[in-house]
């Protein structure tokens, strides 16, 4: 994916209306849970997501596998 194409889905999903909960992957097979709009911020490819424990994630657009329009629990 390219680091624009990242950038768009990421915005895209983060400005829905109401919040949809979305399921990160990254090449490693590690999912996380972007739970909460505010807490994503991205540029140029990159990005970070702080989790309701405080633990962050750093991705950019080569580490994801894909992007996936539910929360982990329903990605499966």
């Amino acid at each position: 994916m390219t680091a624009k194409n990242f950038d768009h889905l990421l915005g895209s999903l983060q400005q829905l209306k109401p919040f949809q909960v979305f399921t990160v992957e990254l090449n490693s097979g590690q999912r996380f849970e972007v739970d909460h709009a505010n807490a994503l911020v991205y540029r140029a490819g990159t990005a970070v997501f702080i989790g309701p424990s405080g633990v962050s994630y750093w991705f950019d657009h080569n580490s994801v596998n894909q992007v996936i329009g539910a929360p982990a629990h329903l990605a499966e």
